[in-house]
């Protein structure tokens, strides 16, 4: 298979380290002598046409920037085998040897689909959610993570000066890893995630009392949007202690703000091996680090993994909550 000419697109929800990974795989591409073509707002931009050439003058001083250049949108045309077949077309009458999927598990459902009307097809995994089931590491995870960790440094000494109970909502409507992180990582009294069941008095309240039994008059709750509305959680708090807690939904600020070093790095290096297997005649694949090694899997197979929470998580949050 020879491969001359390739498109990238960006797709679902943007995280920090797109652009670190559309600059490597367009410098990559350019290493070997291909033409590199980026595709604008998603699977939108490829039922439209919607490209344009990369090059080094385009891609540069990227590296250090959030969001994506490319844009990123969500196709409800793009559902029906008839938006597919469309966006299949394009790559034909362009000319694409092959296509590299930046995004979510939405985008590689998009990008499976794309491959059974023979386009040839690498994914990325770029989430702040890290929900990805097939891979250990998923691009924006880690400057989402320190993000919501400065705001809620941040917000902890406020609610230490007044002696307050601040309840903090974190992304993650499906899956709590970025709040269990989160939580972990600035010392939380309680911890929801929609993946673990709670008992309210047990989980929340107890430990807040606990809290206070040790001495502190300030505490910090952060729940995963998925587990329920922040608001929500604070009336439960003040019906049952009678303290009046403060609601912070942090909301898309999260997505924002450049890269972490680590996202950078992993996300150039994912972009670089992308383009590396379309050379290697490699396709329907998702690159994915596991165990910490980068390696791919088939998409379909990376789309059945399941994925929870383990126990070692759990462990260490009930033993470091509440204190």
């Amino acid at each position: 298979m020879s491969i001359r000419r390739i498109g990238v697109l960006t797709s679902g929800g943007d995280a920090p380290g797109m652009n670190p990974c559309v600059r490597a795989i367009v410098r990559t591409a350019l290493y070997h002598g291909i033409e590199c073509y980026g595709i604008r707002r998603g699977y939108n931009g490829l039922i439209s046409g919607d490209v344009l050439r990369l090059d080094e003058k385009n891609i540069s001083h990227i590296i250090n920037r959030g969001g994506t250049i490319l844009y990123t949108a969500r196709s409800d045309e793009f559902l029906s085998p008839k938006g597919q077949e469309k966006a299949a077309s394009t790559c034909k009458f362009l000319g694409l040897d092959g296509i590299i999927a930046i995004g979510g598990d939405g985008t590689f459902r998009g990008a499976e689909a794309l491959s059974q009307y023979g386009v040839n097809v690498i994914c990325i995994p770029a989430t702040i959610d890290n929900d990805i089931c097939c891979t250990n590491y998923s691009i924006g995870f880690d400057t989402a993570a320190n993000t919501a960790i400065d705001c809620i440094d941040k917000l902890r000494d406020t609610m230490q000066s007044h002696e307050r109970c601040s309840v903090v909502e974190v992304m993650g409507r499906n899956a709590g890893y970025l709040a269990m992180y989160v939580g972990l990582a600035v010392g939380a009294t309680a911890v929801l995630v929609p993946e673990k069941n709670i008992d309210f008095e047990k989980d929340v309240i107890e430990k807040i009392r606990q809290a206070r039994l040790n001495g502190f008059t300030h505490y910090m709750i952060v729940v995963a949007e998925g587990a329920g509305s922040a608001a929500d959680i604070a009336e439960k708090i003040k019906s049952a202690l009678d303290l009046d807690p403060r609601v912070t939904v942090l909301g898309h600020i999260q997505r924002g703000g450049s890269p972490t070093g680590r996202d950078r790095v992993n996300a150039t290096k994912m972009g670089y091996l992308a383009v590396e297997m379309l050379l290697s005649e490699k396709s329907n694949r998702i690159v994915c680090t596991q165990n910490g090694r980068f390696t791919d899997v088939d998409i379909r197979e990376g789309l059945s993994m399941k994925r929870n929470i383990q126990a070692i998580e759990v462990d260490v949050l009930a033993a470091m909550t509440g204190i």
